[in-house]
């Protein structure tokens, strides 16, 4: 691996890149370190290759065909934790889990109708409907003084 170091007096943040053919075992331990480091942002996975998302941009992380993704204002992108992981690791002030299946961002919920009998509608930016399941109704329920 090598490994290089560019300054640029332009440059206000640091910014790091990895350029590779695939992800291998090796990269996504790297990923993983890095993503540590910041406790505002994470690594995420694009057609671009790797990049880094701030949690403040976040609006859902959900799981579909056994694999989890991340959605912002952006665009989607795969996430190499499972949700137990992230939710784990999220700012329980700022994320909320809402079914076995998916987390949401309590800043981007736009509306919510508890009219459905034992579930909830959550409507998030960007025109997202979701629903909660039974399970974790009484919990967004008692978050949000319903």
């Amino acid at each position: 691996m090598q490994i290089e170091v560019s300054i640029d007096q332009s440059c206000k943040e640091p910014k790091i890149i990895i350029l590779t053919d695939k992800i291998t075992d090796e990269i996504n331990e790297i990923i993983k370190r890095l993503s540590e480091i910041n406790p505002d942002s994470m690594t995420a996975l694009s057609e671009k290759g790797v990049e880094i998302l701030e949690y403040k941009d976040v609006i859902r992380f959900y799981s579909e065909n056994k694999k989890v993704f991340v959605e912002t204002l952006k665009g989607k992108y795969i996430v190499r934790s499972r949700l137990y992981e992230l939710e784990e690791k999220l700012d329980n002030k700022r994320f909320v889990r809402i079914s076995n299946s998916e987390i949401v961002n309590i800043k981007k919920i736009r509306s919510m109708d508890t009219s459905i009998t034992g579930t909830i509608c959550v409507v998030l930016q960007g025109d997202i409907k979701t629903y909660s399941s039974r399970r974790y109704v009484r919990k967004i329920k008692q978050l949000f003084g319903i």
